[in-house]
Formats: structure tokens, C-alpha cells, sequence
């Protein structure tokens, strides 16, 4: 069986591209298994991730025709849901290079990654209620988090798709760029991470996952394991020194 995934791997960051254009990338059950071992391989080697898709097209959405014969007993058993809970859950970040369309369980992908960015050609959205189901893969509690209550609600209740202008005014992604730079723009984004603390940065994305209950305690336990780091003193002292050859 052909991967559903191509992955490219670096010291610093995997690239995972959804590769099934003759589904415009629709994510299928084989493309889900190979998500999770992506999840594994860097769950035990963290670095980051950028998710992008082949042909001009993020993921048109779930496969349809899986999700025809599905019954309640596999909607009970989440299985984009838990896949996507494992991307948002991986201890480095995780960007999302959307292209095309990114629509249903596409869209519920790139609301798992920490960053997005998009092209002005992008059309995302959710238009599960029209095929008669609910975005049930993340959109209902992720979404609301990303670009508020009401908005959010409009999109799930009405199918609204959003073209990549509007994605970027409502901030569901973080800017926007011509199809033959989306991908230099991620590995930008990439390499600016790969430059901080490794620590810091897993840190950090375990405060921004949080629910707000949590802090401000656990910022300060967090910076109480970085300020005991010998990177902490290291990357100090080289600012310092820098400053002071001015």
C-alpha cells in the first residue's frame, strides 16, 4: 500500500505531507495509522513538525467513503479524534502549511498544530452538517479557542468556508504567503524555533495547552526547572558577553 504520509526528516524538523491526490489528500484510516506513528517517532525524538499537503491541496477533508460505513461504534472510537489529539499533544510544535483546501477533518488537522499559515488561494472550514454529521474531530472545542465563540459558531452551524483572506482577518492563520513560498515560509518559522532552547520551547507549549486553571502555577514550576538548567546560565552569559562587546 502506498504511504498516505511523506515524510522528510532533519535534525531539527520533520516535514509530514498528506499525499493522496487523486482524494484531494483525503485523510483515510491508512493515512491515521501512519499519523500515529509519526506521533511516536517524535514523541521519543521531539523536533518540529510542519504538516502540508501535495498538489495545491491541504486535505479536502475526511474520506468520505470510509466514513459512509462507519457506525456509531466507530464514531465513539474518536479515530481522528485521538490522532489529532496525539499532534496537538507533541511536545515540539507543530505547523501547518495550508494550501488549497483544507476542509472537514483537514481543517480539524490544522487546528491541532500550533501555527498555521496559508496561501490567499486557501478555503477552510467545516461543512460536516450538510453530509449530515458534526465536526466532531477537534473543530467544536478547538475552534472557539482560536477565533472566538460567535465566530466559531458561525462557521459550524452555517458550513461558512472561509477563503485565505479571511482565514488570516479572522486569525485562524497567522499570515499568508504566494503557493511557492508556503513552504520556505514554514521552514522559516522552523528554523527561528530550532534557534531557542529546546527546553524553553516544549515548556512553553505545555503552558499554552494548560486549561487556564493552572496558572499561574504552572509557569512558575516550568521557569523553576529552566532557571536550574545549565542552557539557561549558558545562553545568559553568551548575551551578556555580546552586550558588553558593544
Amino acid at each position: 500500500m502506498a504511504a498516505s504520509l511523506r515524510i522528510e526528516r532533519a535534525p531539527d524538523v520533520v516535514v509530514a505531507t498528506l499525499d493522496r491526490p487523486d482524494t484531494r489528500n483525503a485523510i483515510d484510516q491508512a493515512m491515521i495509522d501512519q499519523l500515529h506513528a509519526l506521533c511516536a517517532e517524535l514523541e521519543a525524538e521531539p523536533r518540529t513538525l510542519i504538516l502540508t499537503g501535495e498538489g495545491g491541496v491541504f486535505a479536502s477533508g475526511a474520506d468520505i467513503a470510509e466514513l459512509r460505513e462507519r457506525g456509531a461504534d466507530d464514531a465513539r472510537r474518536g479515530i481522528n479524534t485521538h490522532a489529532f489529539q496525539r499532534v496537538r499533544a507533541l511536545p515540539m510544535p507543530v505547523v501547518a502549511a495550508l494550501d488549497g483546501y483544507a476542509l472537514g477533518g483537514g481543517a480539524e488537522l490544522a487546528y491541532a498544530a500550533d501555527i498555521r499559515i496559508g496561501t490567499p488561494g486557501l478555503r477552510i472550514g467545516n461543512p460536516e452538517t450538510g453530509l449530515g454529521i458534526i465536526a466532531a474531530a477537534g473543530a467544536t472545542w478547538r475552534l472557539p479557542e482560536i477565533v472566538g465563540a460567535a465566530r466559531a459558531a458561525e462557521l459550524l452551524l452555517t458550513g461558512r468556508i472561509l477563503t485565505g483572506d479571511e482565514a488570516l482577518a479572522w486569525g485562524l492563520v497567522s499570515s499568508l504567503h504566494e503557493p511557492g513560498d508556503l513552504r520556505a515560509a514554514a521552514h522559516a518559522i522552523a528554523e527561528r524555533i530550532a534557534r531557542a532552547d529546546p527546553a524553553a520551547t516544549r515548556h512553553t507549549k505545555t503552558a499554552l495547552r494548560a486549561e487556564s486553571d493552572a496558572h499561574p502555577e504552572l509557569e512558575l514550576e516550568l521557569q523553576a526547572d529552566l532557571f536550574e538548567s545549565p542552557e539557561k546560565h549558558r545562553r545568559m552569559t553568551a548575551f551578556l558577553e555580546r552586550r558588553s562587546r558593544r
